[in-house]
């Protein structure tokens, strides 16, 4: 009857304080019983409280066996009432076996505390006499006693399920945070190595003209940007306005590169939206592809537009370029933007990115809850 629900333990150990418990519940039980007898017979009987208790205990004995027995099984075996056939099957052994036992014992009492002298005989008779309230009273306390100790079985295997199911799904929960922390960190590890790559692609462009002193100032400032990368990268948010300083930074490498061509413009990043928290690393991925796609593109000038607006709770960003119809392609490692949706659906559940063609223009618009960094 061993179940895979809870484990099993050495029974032995259990037996003394088990018997002990059921012990003193059945002797309170006894106590007001022969309490009310005793009162019953004031005046009459010849006998004290003392006796009534004595006779009490001595005809609820295997009350208190029955009681111990069953706590030890469950305590060996802590599904045992859990199946309703089981059950049945239980009920209906202690019916026809512990009953007419039990039955039989409440004779031989009968006939001990009469005091007439023990035979077999005398307690075939006093079995075969006893009325039937009595043995009705003794089935009762013994399906008392059974549904009482399946009761309070199921309710132990109960609570141990429900811890058990509570360690499961706190281990799943643990299990799912790993994940996602591992997941973050393998984005921003691709992240980084590719704002290094791009960054470094235009300082070699400084260094193919022959454009030493730019160069040189390209390489000091592509390090504040690696310093930046790396301090932000090791946190879960930062504000942004320390995004838009990192944007700043990274624009200023890039009009190294781009010169009079880079026309980028900021607007709304008003105090409230500066202080708002967001991933690291959120905006420089969407301006490297605007980048991308507008002045690699072709050999014109740019017109890069960053906004900011207040929708609610949320703040909407939104970052937009020119398409041009016959400009060469550049579609890139596919990266920016798909790591970019991918980090603002892990850090938070709300936040979107969506990108959309408007008017001639690429446009990215992202809409996340607007909280204080």
């Amino acid at each position: 009857m061993k179940t895979p629900d809870a484990p099993s333990f050495p029974i032995w150990p259990a037996i003394a304080p088990t018997i002990a418990c059921h012990t003193a519940v059945w002797t309170a039980i006894c106590a007001v019983g022969a309490l009310g007898s005793y009162r019953d017979y004031v005046g009459q009987a010849v006998h004290g409280y003392g006796h009534f208790l004595l006779r009490w205990l001595a005809y609820h004995v295997p009350m208190i066996m029955l009681g111990s027995g069953l706590s030890l099984a469950l305590s060996r075996w802590p599904a045992l009432f859990d199946s309703a056939r089981r059950s049945a099957l239980i009920y209906t052994g202690l019916l026809f076996s512990f009953l007419p036992l039990e039955w039989l014992y409440v004779a031989f009492c009968d006939v001990l505390f009469r005091g007439a002298g023990v035979a077999w005989a005398a307690v075939c008779s006093a079995f075969m006499a006893m009325p039937m309230f009595n043995r009705f009273t003794e089935f009762s306390w013994m399906s008392g006693t059974l549904v009482a100790m399946a009761a309070i079985g199921n309710w132990r295997l109960a609570r141990v399920r429900e811890a058990g199911w509570r360690r499961a799904q706190n281990d799943n929960l643990a299990l799912q945070l790993a994940l996602e922390q591992q997941r973050m960190l393998a984005l921003r590890a691709q992240l980084e190595p590719h704002f290094i790559f791009n960054a470094l692609n235009a300082i070699s462009a400084l260094v193919r003209t022959a454009d030493g002193p730019l160069a040189l100032s390209g390489i000091a400032r592509l390090s504040d940007l690696l310093r930046y990368a790396l301090a932000a990268g090791a946190r879960e948010t930062v504000s942004i306005g320390e995004e838009l300083q990192f944007v700043h930074d990274y624009l200023s490498l890039q009009r190294l590169r781009y010169g009079a061509r880079l026309h980028f413009v900021i607007e709304g990043d008003s105090v409230a939206v500066r202080h708002g928290d967001c991933p690291p690393l959120l905006l420089q991925p969407l301006i490297e592809n605007a980048l991308r796609h507008d002045l690699d593109s072709h050999e014109g000038e740019g017109d890069i537009r960053l906004s900011f607006a207040l929708a609610g709770n949320d703040v909407l960003i939104r970052v937009c370029n020119p398409l041009q119809p016959h400009a060469t392609p550049n579609p890139g490692a596919g990266l920016g933007l798909q790591n970019t949706r991918e980090r603002l659906q892990s850090s938070n559940k709300q936040a979107s990115l969506q990108t959309q063609r408007v008017d001639g223009r690429f446009l990215v618009e992202i809409r996340m809850p607007l909280q204080v960094a």
